[in-house]
């Protein structure tokens, strides 16, 4: 069973329904608005898997670009916004405003991460160019969710220095 060659309409509207009610609808809501009634969280799930919907990542990938272009959205721009909506928060002595305020620029940042990594494998004990091969593969799987302009043999050598 290969790839298939286009999105079908429920995956166009699901990525649709995703991107354009980021933070209102859960992935589960919008797979199920989208026409997933049966199991809408493991369709949601398998939705944003490169590896099970390649054409569906992209797709999205391409919707959230286009939405940070139209909007003007980058790192730089949100995290000063959160800088000044804190700094609003502590003038007006709104200590937990201004307390999430800050959190949600270390979330931005990446020095907050609720996200879980689960290793299956010790790692201590496999060698540099075991572990180049499995990075090589890991960025080649989730490329599309990546979308860096630096090849990847530019990143594996980042990631060596």
């Amino acid at each position: 069973m290969g790839v298939p060659a286009k999105l079908t309409e429920r995956q166009i509207k699901f990525a649709e329904l995703l991107v354009y009610n980021e933070g209102r609808l859960s992935p589960a809501e919008a797979a199920f608005q989208a026409g997933y009634k049966t199991r809408p969280r493991q369709a949601a799930s398998e939705l944003r898997n490169p590896k099970v919907s390649p054409l569906v990542v992209k797709y999205i990938g391409e919707l959230r670009a286009e939405v940070q272009e139209k909007y003007g959205i980058n790192f730089e721009k949100h995290i000063s916004e959160l800088a000044q909506i804190r700094n609003q928060a502590l003038e007006n002595k709104a200590w937990s405003a201004a307390g999430n305020m800050e959190i949600a620029r270390g979330k931005a940042a990446g020095f907050q991460n609720n996200n879980h990594l689960h290793l299956h494998k010790d790692l201590n004990n496999v060698e540099e160019s075991e572990l180049d091969k499995m990075l090589a593969k890991a960025l080649q799987d989730f490329k599309p969710i990546i979308n860096s302009d630096a090849s990847d043999a530019e990143v594996i050598e980042e990631t060596k220095d």
